[in-house]
Order: C-alpha cells, then sequence, then structure tokens
C-alpha cells in the first residue's frame, strides 16, 4: 500500500512540476526570451463594449523609435490564444503586436444578436483595438496593420469598411487569413475597396468555408483548390479591374500598383491546407511574416523560416499532459483522506475475456454504438433545426450554441449507452449473477455523493491551477483546436447550464466502459483500455476521415449542408478527448470501484473546454 501511495505522489509531484515547466517554457518562447514585453489589457472602447487583449511590446520600441504595429482577430470559438503563431513570429521581429478576444469571444464583452448587424457589429473590435494601437506612443501610426483569421478575417474586411469612412484612415495593410477579399462594390460590380493599402490573402486549397464559386442556380462551379482561376482573385490581384481578356496572375507573386500617390501590393497565398490547420500552421506564419516584412519592413529582421512558435505549443501541450496527470493523481491523493478513505478500493478484480455469445454481444454492442453515433451525429449536423439553433445561439435559451450542439449530440449517446447496458444486464448480466454492487454500478447513495464531492474538489483544483498559470506566466492549454482557457464569472452560469448535458454521456459512458466492459485481452487489461479508447473516438475519426478524404479527392466536402462544414471541425477537438476519456476514467475507477468519479471530472473539463473557448450571444 506504501508503495503504491509513494508511486501516486511521484505521480503528483511530476504533474505540478510539468504545469510549472509548461508556464515558464511558453512565456520564454512568447516573450523572446524576455526581449518582449507581454501585457494582458482590457479596456472600454469606442463601442462601448469591453475588449480583452494581449499586447507585446518589443522592449527597444519608443516614441523616438516607433514601431509597426499588427491587430490579430482570432476565429469563430475561439480567443486571443489561438494566434499564437503569429503572435510569437512578429513580436520577436520587432512589431508591435496585440492580440484580441474578438467581441463575444473570450474575456471581451459579448454582442447582442441582432437581425441587421453594423459595420462596427462585423468589426468585433477589429477597428476598436486600431485606435487603441494609435495612441500608443511607441507605434507607427502610418505602419499599422489588421490580420485576421476566418471570421476574424471578416471583422478585418469590416475594419477596413469602417476606415475607409473615417477622417484619417489608420489602417496601412491587411493580411486576410482564410476569408475572401471583398472584390466587388454595392452593385456588384469589380471594385477595389483597399485602395493604397498593402493586402495579401491566405487562401487554403482544402478551406471548408471559403473561396468557391458557384452558378446562378447554386451549383459548385470552382473548389478552393482552383480559387486563383476565378474572376475574383483575379480581379483582386488587378486592383479591382475586370480580368476577363487579361493575362492571369499567379499565386506567391506580389503585384504593385500605385493607388492613391501609394505604391501599393496584392497578393494571394494559397497553401494545400485546410481551415483551422492556418492557427497551427509553419507555412501560414512564415508567409504573414514575409508579407509584413515586404509591407513594413521588419524592424528586427529574421528569416521567416526561423520559428519558434512550435515550441511554445509543445509547452502548451505538456499543459494538457499534466492536466490528464494530474486528475488522475490528484483523485487517488484524495483517497488517503480521512474524507474519502471509504472510496478506495483496495483491489478490483478484471473478469477474463468473454467468450461465445458474450463475446459476440460485446462487439456487437460497440459496433453499434460507433454506428449510431456517427449517424445521429451527422442527422444533428444537417438538420434545419441545427442551422439555426446551433451555430450561433438562442440568447436567452441557448447562448453558446456550438456547446449545445455538442452537447446534445453527447447526451443523446449517454442515453444510447444506458439503452445497452440495460440490455446486456437483462440478457447476459443476470443470467450469470452479475453483481451490479461489486461492478460499481450501485455504489449506495453515501458514496455515490462522496463520489461527486470528490470529483467536485479535484476540478476545482484544476481549475485553480489554470487560472494561476495563466495568472504568472500568461500561458495557456491549447495544441491546435484542443484547448481550455481561463473564464470570467458570467461563464459560471453558462458551465452549469449546458454541465447536465455532458454529464449524460461521460458519466454513463465511464459506467458502460468500466463496468460493463473491463476486461482482460491477452491477459492484458491496458489492451481492453486501448480497445474501448479507440472505439469511444472512432465514430469521429470515421466522420472526419470520409469528410477530408473526399475533400482531397474531388474538392469538396463529404457533407457540406447545415452545419456539416464546421460540425466536420468540431470533431477534431472531440476526438483526443474521448480517447484520453476512456483512459482517465478507467484508473480513477481501478482505485475506487466507482465510475461515476472519472465521468463526473471528464464531463466538467469538457464543459469547461468548450464554454471557455465559444462565441457567446448576450440577450
Amino acid at each position: 500500500m506504501k508503495r503504491i501511495a509513494a508511486r501516486n505522489s511521484f505521480w503528483l509531484v511530476l504533474s505540478l512540476a510539468l504545469f510549472l515547466l509548461s508556464g515558464l517554457g511558453s512565456a520564454l518562447v512568447q516573450t523572446a526570451g524576455g526581449s518582449v514585453t507581454m501585457k494582458t489589457l482590457t479596456w472600454e472602447t469606442p463601442s462601448g463594449l469591453t475588449q480583452s487583449a494581449y499586447l507585446f511590446v518589443p522592449n527597444d520600441a519608443s516614441a523616438e523609435d516607433p514601431r509597426p504595429a499588427i491587430v490579430l482577430a482570432h476565429g469563430y470559438n475561439n480567443q486571443k490564444q489561438m494566434q499564437d503563431n503569429n503572435y510569437v513570429e512578429l513580436a520577436k521581429r520587432g512589431y508591435v503586436v496585440m492580440s484580441i478576444d474578438r467581441y463575444s469571444h473570450g474575456d471581451s464583452s459579448n454582442q447582442t444578436a441582432a437581425a441587421a448587424m453594423t459595420l462596427s457589429d462585423n468589426a468585433a473590435g477589429v477597428y476598436d483595438s486600431v485606435i487603441m494601437l494609435s495612441g500608443l506612443p511607441y507605434v507607427d501610426t502610418s505602419r499599422i496593420a489588421v490580420s485576421g483569421h476566418s471570421m476574424g478575417c471578416m471583422s478585418s474586411n469590416a475594419a477596413i469598411a469602417l476606415d475607409n469612412e473615417a477622417p484619417q484612415q489608420l489602417i496601412a495593410a491587411a493580411y486576410l487569413v482564410d476569408c475572401s477579399p471583398v472584390t466587388t462594390d454595392a452593385d456588384g460590380a469589380f471594385a477595389d475597396i483597399y485602395g493604397g493599402r498593402d493586402v495579401a490573402v491566405y487562401a487554403d486549397q482544402y478551406d471548408e468555408f471559403f473561396f468557391r464559386s458557384y452558378d446562378a442556380d447554386g451549383a459548385l462551379v470552382t473548389t478552393p483548390r482552383e480559387y486563383i482561376t476565378t474572376a475574383e482573385a483575379q480581379s483582386f490581384l488587378r486592383f479591382g479591374v475586370d480580368p476577363a481578356g487579361e493575362e492571369a496572375r499567379e499565386s506567391y507573386t506580389s503585384y504593385t500598383q500605385s493607388v492613391d500617390g501609394q505604391e501599393a501590393i496584392r497578393r494571394i497565398d494559397n497553401p494545400a491546407e485546410i481551415h483551422p490547420w492556418a492557427t497551427f500552421s509553419t507555412t501560414a506564419a512564415h508567409d504573414i511574416v514575409t508579407f509584413f516584412d515586404e509591407a513594413f519592413g521588419a524592424p528586427h529582421p529574421i528569416d521567416a523560416s526561423s520559428q519558434t512558435w512550435q515550441i511554445k505549443a509543445a509547452f502548451n501541450g505538456l499543459g494538457l499532459v499534466a492536466l490528464g496527470i494530474f486528475v488522475v493523481a490528484f483523485s487517488r491523493a484524495l483517497l488517503a483522506t480521512r474524507l474519502f478513505a471509504g472510496l478506495r478500493a483496495d483491489t478490483t478484480d478484471v473478469p477474463a475475456s468473454p467468450k461465445g455469445r458474450d463475446l459476440a454481444w460485446l462487439w456487437g454492442s460497440l459496433a453499434l454504438s460507433v454506428a449510431i453515433s456517427a449517424v445521429s451525429f451527422q442527422l444533428l449536423a444537417q438538420s434545419p433545426w441545427s442551422e439555426t439553433f446551433t451555430f450561433t445561439g438562442t440568447p436567452g435559451i441557448n447562448p453558446q450554441g456550438p456547446t449545445s450542439f455538442i452537447g446534445l449530440w453527447a447526451a443523446f449517446n449517454g442515453l444510447v449507452a444506458i439503452a445497452l447496458m440495460f440490455a446486456s444486464y437483462r440478457l447476459f448480466g443476470a443470467r450469470r449473477g452479475q453483481d451490479l454492487r461489486a461492478i460499481g454500478v450501485l455504489p449506495g447513495w453515501r458514496k455515490f455523493w462522496l463520489g461527486v464531492l470528490l470529483a467536485a474538489v479535484v476540478v476545482l483544483a484544476f481549475v485553480l491551477i489554470l487560472f494561476v498559470t495563466e495568472y504568472f506566466f500568461q500561458s495557456d492549454w491549447r495544441l491546435y483546436v484542443l484547448g481550455i482557457a481561463t473564464f470570467n464569472a458570467d461563464k459560471i452560469g453558462l458551465i452549469l447550464l449546458y454541465l447536465p448535458l455532458f454529464l449524460a454521456f461521460y458519466v454513463f459512458n465511464s459506467v458502460a466502459m468500466n463496468s460493463f466492459n473491463r476486461f482482460t485481452v491477452a491477459g492484458r487489461e491496458w489492451l481492453n483500455t486501448l480497445i474501448l479508447a479507440t472505439v469511444n473516438a472512432l465514430p469521429a475519426i470515421i466522420l472526419v476521415a470520409i469528410q477530408y478524404i473526399i475533400f482531397a479527392i474531388t474538392g469538396e466536402l463529404a457533407w457540406h449542408d447545415g452545419e456539416s462544414r464546421i460540425a466536420g471541425i468540431w470533431l477534431q477537438f472531440v476526438i483526443p478527448f474521448l480517447f484520453v476519456a476512456v483512459i482517465i476514467s478507467r484508473k480513477i475507477y481501478r482505485s475506487t470501484n466507482n465510475p461515476y468519479i472519472g465521468g463526473i471530472i471528464m464531463a466538467a473539463i469538457a464543459t469547461i473546454g468548450s464554454v471557455s473557448t465559444t462565441i457567446t450571444i448576450a440577450g
């Protein structure tokens, strides 16, 4: 027993050390080893809303040596940390960089849903941030730029439109990532709204949302990988001129022309990437650095291929690994306390591999659950109801549409898990004398509620660590689309609102995977855990594989109706989480013989992760 306790203490200490290392490493990289000062700002903007942002200021920037400045805007369902590949690379090259939480995201104020959004609404804080930068003494006001990804790109276009209406224009350049540039006027004629600004577009060849063209009947004419050949792209490269009869212009080439007495640049970069990858792309970081070096000139020139943001991403990932270790080790450590000692299971017998009809039922029920999960996801994603209810949400009832989408799908599959467990017990378990108390399904009310309390303590501890690391290091736990962020007090109510949906899945999923499907394979339990973890993530894996294999072959997504385009991206977040959930809940179950503890913990983490990184629409 002492040996087990000592081993668990090692893992607990290791997790805390990894949290510290993650925060320190991330802080060192994003401040370029201390040569850049990073600040977290919150201010009231001219729009009357509160804006939150990270500000990166090179230490040698001053009123005597003002620097070009760039506003970075994330896309839908993200926050300021999602631009780390860009802000790390630009700041260390001497630019002043502001990475913002667009309104209704992160720590910024939530916008109210409106039937007709104004330009200011669509700019979602981008232009307000430009105004903020223009008042800083160490910013060169003649060299301010905007760059956004996806909806952040659309907000950048809106900010440029606002700038065009302003008495004094502040935006000198723009790098538009994964949204179409504006190429026509109100009458549909080709036009150039960008004027003398330097503007480039990052157009993925496999973008899920943009860079397609359609005929009058709505049929697809050109796919994203053909975007450079379209009249829209060619007109952009020709500064708003109708390209008919003109020689085609190419990607990765800067075209210049004098506009309003200024030499302006137009450029299109079109890598073979998908839409969300731009936030985690070496190519994207290279291209944005290359463009701004050409437009403004880097104060500290460094080759665009020399990148360090990947090191920060590795430290971010280390924080997620530490979280997984901590949840298990801290749960086990609490079992050594007087309060939770009654939950400890010193030994849990692992059933032998099922045979005959039991084995057939096991694999059959797993296959059925995978099929139901995959089909139900697609049905939900393509339903008209889903498109109106889950994309933007319904203020007052459902402020976070994406969270409700994943939550509703999860809850439905939780009900499926209950049905399959009930059938398994009635068909096989009861006949062979399966004891529901022995396998933890009926732990007794005292142990059940004590388990709930233990889970709550673990969740509160992980939230505390999350806030502490962000406070001291301004670091984040994000790797590609998988992330967990700190949150304001207003998000607590949302967490409690959506938590029941995730509880319905993760709790009953844990019961199914641990109480009913736990056995040895070739005498090894870890093989069973690996199989079940894979099965848990398999519906999402299958859907993502089909979606993008078809996309790669045909140039269009396999499913593109309703919310299928964005839902396929949400699945990329779900895959690792579903896989890890089985491993974590199994380890906690082995120590407690209680499947509810791990399920509750994973449901809370999933809910916090979703709510903290998703758009919120105010009532």
